[in-house]
């Protein structure tokens, strides 16, 4: 059979690929019908060898003997609860007794994605490790701070990076969150009561939960509440748009004629047909994964109002939407790794880059300088946008008609005009910020005792 999508075969790791197969996600749903078996064991209704001889069954239950029996049946839990139990024998009396399908589909879920978020933050804390390593290598790298693309005040290459360190904590943080909301289980039967197992329902519960170390939905319908699954893959979108940022960004001072920064190549071929592209495509793949993340969401949020105790209009969508956004996201991790990994830094693009303007990007300092020496600051702005303009037009620097303006050095001094404009002498608290965003991140990591 031909493969027809790329995340078989092109996107994800291994690791994380194996969580959503087939066998992968089938095994997380024999888990979780053993955990019950023991815990109708516990309480009465199979012996210890019962569940032995189920949980053996079950490790010869194929993949190809599911799907046969679900084109007779026309439904996969069941067509793999009937292979369990037909292998088991007599003591496959009890497999999924009491149980919905959903019980077993949500509680496999909820331990899939606990599985999968510690892959995510484990390759996001990378990122961030790699990110505060480059925070502070290129903490005094002075360049161009760009609002609306063009040239607004300096800032330095370090403060730029911990701005995006701030933002993918906030994502690490909403990650944290979130699980506590969508690692949880569902055992409660087909319209939630667990009727089924009279007045055993909450003690079966309880012990399937023990066995597999999460904690139960307080209330359900037959399935586990959707805004918790909708909740996920918006935090994982919002990631995703966070590395689209960032990957902009590099792609965007990559330019020729910007080159401030640069995607490690090595001897890739950039083009076909052009040998001297050097092309930001692993930046570009980011970008472009980012747009499918943000299309799940829509799909996601429209699984919440489904009718009554449910329906079924969610099932076919989070078949596709759950792997698919969760392989994305492990690649997009990795491919943000990689080009931060081999980010090529140019800081005389930089400087250079920072007197494009010929100090105009300084005009600001000047009319708060202004205006602290007494011309109201209405005035102050009034002056130096009249200075920036005709630099422009005489092809001089900022600093060259500051100096002869007799306006201006009413105010203020030659002197202090030279130090004014002195991009050195305008960064602010920038270090002290990039500090406050590096402690940000540590704090995460220290509250919710994560590994770095």
């Amino acid at each position: 059979m031909e493969i027809i999508c790329p995340l078989d075969w092109r996107y994800g790791g291994e690791e994380i690929r194996y969580i959503f197969s087939r066998q992968g996600i089938t095994s997380y749903r024999i888990k979780v019908e053993i955990a019950l078996l023991k815990s109708l064991m516990k309480q009465g209704y199979l012996s210890e060898n019962d569940v032995k001889t189920v949980e053996n069954a079950s490790k010869e239950v194929t993949l190809e003997e599911i799907d046969s029996l679900e084109k007779k049946l026309g439904h996969d839990v069941m067509a793999m609860v009937v292979a369990i139990a037909e292998k088991s024998g007599e003591s496959g009396r009890f497999v999924h007794f009491g149980a919905t399908s959903y019980d077993i589909v949500d509680t496999a879920y909820a331990l899939m994605f606990r599985d999968a978020l510690n892959i995510i933050k484990r390759k996001l804390i990378k990122n961030l490790d790699r990110l505060s390593t480059l925070a502070n290598e290129y903490r005094d790298i002075i360049m161009v701070g760009r609002t609306h693309g063009q040239h607004a005040l300096p800032i330095t290459f370090g403060f730029k990076l911990a701005n995006y360190i701030y933002e993918l904590s906030r994502s690490l943080e909403r990650i944290i969150d979130t699980e506590k909301r969508v690692v949880k289980g569902k055992m409660s039967g087909a319209v939630g009561t667990m009727a089924a197992w009279g007045e055993k329902g909450l003690e079966i519960e309880k012990e399937v939960m023990r066995i597999l170390e999460i904690q139960p939905h307080e209330i359900s319908t037959q399935i586990a509440p959707r805004d918790g699954f909708a909740e996920l893959i918006s935090d994982l979108a919002i990631l995703a748009s966070q590395m689209d940022r960032l990957s902009t960004e590099i792609r965007e001072l990559m330019r020729p004629e910007i080159l401030e920064v640069a995607e490690g190549v090595g001897n890739r071929v950039g083009s076909s047909t052009m040998p001297q592209k050097e092309n930001p495509v692993t930046a570009e793949k980011i970008s472009g994964l980012a747009k499918v993340m943000r299309g799940f969401v829509i799909s996601e949020m429209e699984n919440i109002p489904l009718w009554h105790e449910r329906d079924l209009t969610n099932s076919a969508s989070e078949r596709i939407i759950l792997s698919h956004a969760f392989v994305i996201m492990d690649e997009m991790l990795d491919s943000l790794f990689s080009l931060l990994n081999g980010i090529i830094v140019y800081p005389e693009n930089m400087e250079k880059n920072l007197n494009l303007t010929k100090g105009a990007i300084m005009a600001e300092s000047l009319m708060i300088n202004l205006t602290l020496r007494g011309l109201p600051r209405h005035k102050a702005h009034e002056l130096v946008m009249e200075l920036s303009r005709k630099a422009e037009r005489e092809g001089k620097s900022l600093q060259e008609v500051a100096l002869e303006s007799e306006q201006m050095l009413r105010y203020i001094s030659k002197d202090d005009i030279k130090i004014i404009t002195d991009p050195k002498r305008y960064l602010g608290s920038y270090s002290q910020l990039i500090d406050r965003s590096l402690q940000y991140f540590r704090d995460i990591i220290k509250e919710n005792s994560l590994k770095q």
